[in-house]
């Protein structure tokens, strides 16, 4: 996968962590419904539903909680910066410091994307999902 606009490096360190969330937000949420259109055929409605369970700020909390021992020390700083980005709004469902974890890991995602590390963001989802999967056996199990 290359990047949408060009595959020229970013400048993601100049950028404010709330605009590499907003930028983040939408590349994850691409990310997670490629995965589902692939699993399998489902109506919409079904889709928007599986959506949320992976896109929520809890669900993204829940997320960078299994990749965070796995970033690098830059990787780390990219969430950080994100995590202690002053928010205004915390949606329901979501502690605040869910919700801060949440946009760290958005940030942390554009940071990713806006420096052409698409592998990178692969492999930090397919553990991601990996996870999801474990958890939902759990459940049905």
């Amino acid at each position: 996968m290359n990047r949408l606009l060009n595959d020229e490096p970013g400048r993601p360190n100049a950028l404010s962590p709330i605009s590499l969330a907003f930028l983040g937000d939408a590349v994850y949420e691409a990310m997670v419904r490629e995965h589902l259109v692939q699993q399998k055929d489902r109506k919409t409605d079904d889709l928007h539903r599986a959506a949320v369970r992976y896109v929520s700020a809890q669900a993204q909390h829940e997320a960078m909680q299994r990749i965070l021992p796995l970033l690098t020390e830059e990787e780390t700083q990219a969430f950080k910066r994100g995590r202690n980005a002053h928010v205004t709004h915390v949606p329901r469902g979501a502690t605040t410091a869910q919700y801060h974890s949440a946009t760290g890991f958005e940030a942390l995602f554009g940071w990713l994307y806006l420096n052409g590390r698409i592998e990178r963001l692969r492999e930090l989802f397919r553990v991601i999902c990996t996870g999801e999967t474990e958890q939902n056996e759990e459940r049905n199990g």
